[in-house]
């Protein structure tokens, strides 16, 4: 029995199927036949203005678009006929009658549409011999140029500005022939700086502040690579020359993120050529960190843990958000096996621990992944503010309102951006309190609600559940409206941890359908080290350690040190001292040991420093907030700084650690996937990009202690912690220059 969601067509004498609604070029790309275009864009509105997209279809007198023609049953396409080429190729004339022949010198040379389409329908010359109009070229901030002639108004940047980004910082001014992209200040531009606009765009009128004129892309080598900056683990494709990272973007649209990035994923990566990037260990001799052999170094700090050890004196180890999970994992088992120490912990942003014990029980259905937010029917957001501190998990959010019509539900004390696609928005005092109130402990109240503002139907799809106009009635209605919800995705922050987590989770199971959960956690593999063991009482997969074994961690390690309560603290791709200054007095009996890539705050302070590799130069496994793993390629390299991985073999065999043999990450994966819960994952769907979905979910987890609450680092889209200081491009826009970033 035929299938009545397909719709049965031919196109070019080849009987073709496709659901129903299908758009006709969309149905023609996925069974390979090419319908060129310039303005269509999937998953943007339809615009219909370049005319390249131009069929035959059987029984319509006229060529007819098929980027709006929606397939039906019977219909017969012809895409490839002389009259379609003659029409495409007077198309690509009208766009060549201003449009400047300097692809000599154009950024987008070889990787253009209007160059490919020119080449593939010989317009090679044209009827128009009027002087072409010059207009100059256009900076419109440090990292976006607009090159008028160049500029074929296929309004890609437009709606991906607007409708993508929710920003709406570019338009159309004038009319005819003096029709013009304009940015939202006449001459200069504000906004995110994510740069979509410029990838967007088919041809070269839209270039990169941060990479024209250096290469062309025939030059680069282009390694996939996850970004190194926040939790939400985008895939960005590094264009890599003589081992030099040139620019980042992700065109092919593989990776959890698609095409989309933020100015870190796309730009933020020039902190890897910074002059002050550590190549060569320093010592603290005389007083002063002075640089040292790698010999040297290595020996000098097993002379001195042998040392303390011998004396029964304690060590300390903090890791790292942003190293990868091969390494967190060698990390802890350093610390454990070689060094024998429980004082172990990093920079918690999130609490997973709280949030797998509260899942005991559930199967993995009960964790959803960042790409489920785009067709989920119903999200509740817990704290945070995604668009600023996690990008691409608003992206998702934006794109399941715009395509779904998701029904996003919002408990924040701010007032955030993705409030305009909010369903439902509370702004209430206190976090815990509202969330005990959803799970049905006790009254509050919330602060007083302006409601949610009504988009604007020129904008927005709009549906009678998103055209409430005020609400005022506070938790009452908004927890009565959850209620009947279905299948809801619970999105939560760092601002809530322990009981309120497990409070959170029970509300989330009592609601109908199928619940799932994902918590947001700073830094691009903060869930990483937490899988992997990176705590004073909980071992790889959440263990718990034996009873009486639970170490220091990271609060009461730095607490310790004015007393002297830790001979030695080996501090790896993290800067605790910028959080928690520490006087320099009270390390002089401490013999800190830093591996980073920069002289940061803890590094300045320490007594031997070992340059490391950032996570675009190594490779490995990072596993994004909801749990997603994706490997890790390496792109650039920098002569004279080692992989932390490296560093650990090194450190184990000058300590004695025969066994560990050199550094392997592929070996050290397959150890991971034997002994870590929830990593057992298919190496060809990872290899191939996939992102398969770590279930670490081992039943309760029980605490030594009362846990060290997170401390969310409060990122916005231009700072990064401490990395964000060493990228010229994230300091140079204006945005991120503003008070208070």
């Amino acid at each position: 029995m035929a299938d009545p969601a397909l719709v049965h067509l031919t196109v070019n004498g080849q009987p073709l199927q496709a659901p129903a609604g299908t758009l006709l070029i969309e149905a023609c790309k996925q069974h390979g036949i090419e319908v060129p275009s310039f303005c269509y864009y999937p998953n943007l509105s339809l615009q219909a203005a370049c005319r390249m997209c131009l069929v035959e279809i059987e029984k319509m007198p006229k060529l007819q678009t098929a980027c709006t023609v929606v397939v039906s049953e019977g219909m017969v396409v012809n895409s490839d006929s002389e009259t379609v080429h003659r029409a495409r190729k007077s198309a690509i004339e009208f766009i060549l009658t201003n449009h400047p022949l300097d692809c000599p010198v154009c950024d987008a040379g070889g990787e253009c549409e209007l160059q490919d389409m020119t080449f593939k329908y010989g317009a090679e010359k044209g009827r128009f011999i009027e002087p072409k109009r010059h207009r100059e070229e256009q900076q419109w901030s440090p990292v976006v140029y607009f090159d008028r002639p160049r500029c074929i108004l296929c309004y890609r940047c437009v709606r991906a500005c607007g409708e993508g980004m929710d920003v709406w910082a570019l338009g159309v001014a004038n009319r005819g022939i003096n029709a013009t992209i304009v940015p939202n200040h006449q001459d200069h531009l504000e906004c995110e700086e994510c740069g979509n606009c410029i990838d967007i765009c088919p041809v070269g009128a839209l270039t990169s502040g941060a990479y024209r004129y250096q290469t062309r892309p025939w030059e680069m080598q282009h390694v996939g690579a996850v970004c190194t900056f926040c939790g939400d683990g985008c895939k960005t494709t590094l264009g890599v020359r003589n081992g030099e990272i040139l620019r980042g973007d992700n065109r092919d649209k593989s990776g959890i993120n698609g095409d989309f990035l933020c100015i870190k994923g796309r730009y933020g990566l020039d902190f890897t050529r910074h002059p002050e990037r550590l190549k060569q260990p320093l010592a603290r001799l005389n007083g002063e960190l002075k640089p040292v052999s790698w010999s040297y170094a290595l020996e000098t700090a097993a002379k001195r843990w042998r040392e303390i050890q011998k004396a029964q004196g304690a060590i300390g180890v903090i890791g790292s958000t942003r190293i990868l999970n091969e390494e967190a994992y060698t990390l802890q088992k350093f610390a454990r096996q070689v060094l024998a120490t429980a004082n172990l912990d990093h920079h918690r942003t999130a609490d997973f621990p709280a949030l797998f014990d509260a899942l005991a029980g559930r199967t993995g259905a009960a964790l959803a992944r960042l790409d489920d937010l785009k067709t989920a029917p119903a999200v509740l957001l817990v704290g945070g503010d995604p668009t600023q501190e996690h990008p691409l998990t608003a992206w998702n959010l934006r794109w399941g309102y715009r395509q779904h019509k998701t029904r996003l539900y919002i408990l924040n004390p701010g007032d955030i951006k993705l409030r305009r696609q909010a369903y439902r928005y509370a702004q209430v005092a206190a976090l815990e309190a509202a969330v005990r109130y959803l799970n049905g402990e006790g009254e509050t109240q919330s602060q007083p609600l302006t409601g949610v503002a009504e988009p604007s139907e020129k904008r927005w799809p709009q549906t009678p559940a998103s055209a409430v106009a005020v609400l005022d009635e506070g938790l009452q209605d908004f927890r009565a409206r959850l209620r009947q919800e279905q299948d809801v995705i619970v999105v939560f922050s760092g601002d809530i941890a322990g009981d309120t987590v497990r409070e959170l989770v029970a509300f989330g199971n009592s609601l109908s359908g199928q619940t799932r959960y994902i918590a947001l956690a700073d830094h691009a593999n903060a869930r990483g080290a937490a899988d992997m063991g990176l705590y004073p009482d909980l071992l790889p997969g959440y263990a718990p350690v034996a009873a009486g074994q639970s170490g220091l961690n990271l609060e009461q390690m730095l607490a310790a040190l004015p007393n002297q309560g830790l001979a030695s603290l080996y501090v790896v791709g993290a800067n605790p001292f910028r959080r928690h200054p520490v006087d320099p007095a009270a390390l002089r009996q401490t013999f800190l040991v830093v591996q980073d890539l920069f002289l940061t705050e803890t590094a300045r302070a320490a007594d031997l420093v070992f340059p490391a590799l950032c996570a675009y130069e190594k490779a490995g496994t990072v596993t994004n907030t909801s749990g997603q793993v994706q490997p890790q390629r390496r792109g650039g390299s920098c002569e004279g700084a080692k992989s932390d991985l490296e560093i650990l073999h090194r450190l184990a065999a000058a300590m004695g650690e025969t066994a560990w043999g050199p550094a392997d990450p592929d070996r050290t994966l397959q150890e991971i996937r034997a002994q870590v819960k929830g990593y057992n994952l298919p190496l060809a769907q990872l290899l191939a990009g996939a992102a398969p979905l770590a279930l670490p979910l081992n039943g309760r987890v029980p605490r030594a202690a009362a846990p060290l609450a997170p401390q969310p680092n409060r990122d916005t889209l231009f700072t990064a912690g401490s990395l964000g200081r060493y990228s010229a491009t994230l300091n140079g826009v204006m945005e991120g220059r503003k008070p208070g970033r």
